[in-house]
């Protein structure tokens, strides 16, 4: 029988001790479990820390960049206004005159008008629309037509306005008589 309780006592002993070193395993795992968690926690902080720094420098990014365009059309305007302000004078001398030659005054006008143009071509505005062209309803506004035996079909035969266009964009189309 003493065999028999030191083999029980043996046996309860190595239970303690199996219990023992399943809650140290327990608490181990816990341990490594709180660092992950920890660990995560830190990766999931610094991906938003970097998520709300991306969203400002886009924020940042988009009025830098409405300012930018407001700027640039702002200098641009002014750019091409300057551009223009030496007609206005032309036009103001012209007016201030008080010689009645109608030569001189028309002379002038030409000026005005030559140095007008020249403004407009350094600026790419090119204009279009001429009697003998052919007829283009994207680009020409036919709001008359004409019974033309002389003049070819869908042919420019007179022009009320010429049109502009800055490259590809059409500023005005031409208004024109179209004859059929």
């Amino acid at each position: 029988m003493a065999n028999k309780k030191k083999t029980e006592k043996a046996a309860e002993e190595k239970e303690e001790i199996s219990v023992e070193e399943d809650e140290v395993q327990t608490e181990e795992e816990k341990t490594e479990e709180i660092s992950k968690d920890q660990e995560l926690e830190k990766e999931l902080a610094a991906a938003k820390e970097a998520h709300i720094r991306t969203l400002a420098e886009y924020d940042n990014y988009r009025k830098r960049s409405t300012k930018e365009k407001e700027a640039a059309y702002g200098d641009s305007k002014a750019a091409c206004l300057s551009e223009l302000l030496p007609v206005l004078d032309n036009f103001e001398r012209a007016l201030a005159t008080t010689d009645s030659d109608f030569d001189a005054f028309k002379k002038g006008m030409e000026m005005i008008y030559n140095h007008f143009s020249e403004i407009l071509k350094k600026l790419g505005v090119e204009p279009f629309g001429e009697v003998g062209e052919a007829f283009d309803p994207n680009i020409h506004n036919g709001v008359m037509h004409i019974e033309d035996e002389g003049l070819e079909e869908n042919v420019i035969a007179d022009v009320f306005s010429k049109g502009y266009k800055l490259g590809d964009r059409i500023l005005r189309p031409a208004m024109v008589k179209v004859a059929n």
